[in-house]
């Protein structure tokens, strides 16, 4: 829950008009009030005979009145918002929300029946806006000087109690989020996320690889990022700012973000810190890239934080550089998925504390950083068997963060880290089942249906149970597996096997063995996300066949080198007669 105090005002209709109106892209959906200082004030938007400007003359009252000097800009305003991924709440429980705020800012304190008239409006589910005019009815005027502070410390309590996502304030390590402006100009321009996410991502993938200065800028460029050097008297450069192409303001200038806007860690001296400290030896034969990482990972958990708070500050910084280096680098079947993983970790390498640089730990993980990004391009990315091994690694790295951040009593950093360690732990899920459907094959399948008395007659694809497979499959897991949460998507997933002409048991069977279950905290999910992964080989593989080339993104991440098709590779799918001539049309002349 994050409460956004607003510029003070001095227009309380003005305002008013705004928020019960459409907004400015007609983005505001039934506005109504949910809670006032008064129970009995009636809503304009309910009421045919009380309209906008009355409710603005009844909040505005106290302030004609005032005997002494009124206020120049009295009109206060807070919007308090939910993030996306929370549930939505009541009316009923967003007007608790707005009273205990109101108690909070010194606006409208609850055993005070003089406090300050304010009214709290709804017009989308994830937030509210308060509107309060700073009069009170004996005359005088709120004390709000510490409204910011107190809003956050009963947002804090509404996420306990409501099960919000748990957020944390003033320790300095929260990333610059985009702004309302910034957000809707994006929208305007049919962008994917604002310039400043884009231009986060971008430099901190510069950041993580980059060791000298010159090598940061060039990777900058090369990012296709415009660049600015901010440059002293005695020609050092002192800091930068970066705009995305093509994003202009009013006037036709680029618009410029310095490092500092994007992220704490951005700025040029944390940037330079990376490289900072001891000369690292990245000296590894590119076909041992993945396993020489996955070594130094491995080692350097064990070792994170034993030198204290400063030290693991550092540690855990250069394990946030190494996951987005890994997640440029890794094979494109998981990439989105450690993307999402760098970013959930992004808040869990900045601990609330000074860094020190010369951890065994931070070493170790700037080595593994350094092999993988100077090796990993002349191997090839897509060798998921040898990924494999470094996304093992890395989910112990993240789970010794964790554990050490809730040591360190940094809850925010720790859950963090929890997240990433989920996905990690799914991306090497998916890549056992992708390893799982390069390697497949089929066993022959039965040249009869089974009839007669007693026998099953024959099915359409994807129209029987799966629990007969899943029987088959993994005898020792199927009673847990049916009674799982996950299990009506694992069995969406075999019925999507069977319709692709798979033995749904059989494919069960081979990714089940693939890696062992038994310390599977959900062994339907584990599944799940197995044949995710199959089912992502499987269409890379009949693309690439259907194609002659090796199935690969367009930007990135293509094995030049391997040939068209991978022993085991299934065929394409067999056509109905005449379908082939369709696709293509009918010949000239004909």
């Amino acid at each position: 829950m994050i409460p956004k105090e607003a510029r003070p005002g001095d227009d309380t209709a003005g305002l008013l008009f705004y928020l019960y109106g459409p907004g400015k892209r007609d983005e505001h959906v039934d506005p109504h009030m949910v809670a006032a200082w008064d129970p009995y004030v009636p809503d304009p938007a309910r009421s045919d005979e009380f309209s906008i400007p009355d409710l603005a003359a009844l909040l505005d009252a106290p302030v004609r009145v005032l005997l002494g000097r009124r206020p120049p800009l009295h009109v206060f305003h807070v919007a308090v918002r939910n993030p996306p991924e929370d549930r939505q709440l009541s009316d009923e429980a967003w007007a608790r929300v707005a009273r205990e705020m109101m108690h909070a800012a010194g606006i409208a304190p609850h055993t005070d029946e003089r406090g300050c008239r304010w009214v709290a409006v709804r017009h989308a589910d994830d937030h509210i806006h308060i509107v309060a005019t700073r009069a009170r009815e004996d005359g005088r005027q709120p004390d709000t000087s510490w409204s910011k502070l107190r809003m956050q410390e009963v947002a804090r309590r509404f996420e306990v109690e409501f099960d919000l996502r748990r957020l944390t304030h003033a320790d300095g390590t929260a990333r610059r989020w985009a702004k309302t402006g910034e957000t809707e100009k994006a929208t305007r321009r049919g962008l994917s996320e604002p310039p400043r996410e884009t231009l986060q991502r971008a430099v901190r993938e510069a950041a993580a690889g980059a060791v000298s200065d010159a090598d940061f800028f060039a990777r900058l460029a090369v990012a296709g990022l415009r660049v600015k050097q901010r440059v002293a008297p005695d020609g050092n450069v002192t800091g930068y700012s970066v705009a995305l192409p093509g994003d202009r303001d009013n006037g036709q200038k680029p618009v410029f973000f310095p490092g500092t806007k994007l992220a704490p860690d951005l700025s040029l001296p944390r940037v330079r810190e990376r490289w900072s400290g001891p000369p690292v030896n990245p000296a590894a034969a590119p076909a041992n890239a993945w396993r020489t990482a996955a070594e130094k990972v491995r080692a350097a958990a064990d070792q994170l934080g034993a030198g204290g708070l400063h030290e693991g500050a550092g540690d855990v910084a250069a394990l946030g550089d190494l996951i987005v280096t890994a997640a440029v680098v890794s094979p494109y079947l998981v990439r989105s998925k450690m993307r999402k993983a760098a970013y959930e970790y992004e808040r869990a390498s900045r601990a609330p504390a000074a860094r020190q640089m010369e951890g065994q730990a931070r070493q170790l993980y700037r080595e593994s950083n350094q092999v993988l990004a100077r090796s990993v391009s002349v191997v090839g990315r897509n060798d998921t068997v040898a990924a494999l091994g470094l996304l093992l690694a890395l989910v112990t790295a993240v789970e010794a963060s964790r554990r050490w951040h809730q040591a360190q009593e940094h809850r925010v950093q720790a859950e963090a880290a929890g997240r990433a360690g989920r996905l990690l732990h799914e991306a090497v899920e998916v890549t056992v089942g992708v390893n799982a459907a390069r390697e497949y094959k089929p066993r022959a399948k039965r040249t009869a249906p089974r009839t007669g008395a007693g026998r099953r007659a024959a099915t359409a694809p994807g129209s029987r149970p799966m629990v007969g497979a899943v029987q088959e499959a993994i005898p020792e897991h199927a009673r847990e597996v049916m009674a799982d949460p996950a299990w009506p998507a694992l069995r969406a997933r075999l019925v999507e096997v069977e319709k692709a002409g798979d033995d749904p048991g059989d494919v069960l069977a081979t990714v089940a063995a693939r890696r062992e279950l038994n310390s599977a905290g959900s062994v339907a999910e584990v599944l799940v996300w197995r044949l995710d992964g199959w089912q992502r080989q499987r269409s890379a593989a009949a693309a690439a066949s259907g194609s002659g080339t090796t199935a690969a993104p367009a930007h990135g991440g293509i094995d030049r080198g391997a040939p068209a098709r991978r022993q085991g590779a299934p065929s394409p799918p067999r056509q109905p007669p005449g379908e082939e001539q369709r696709r293509k049309g009918p010949k000239r002349g004909s």
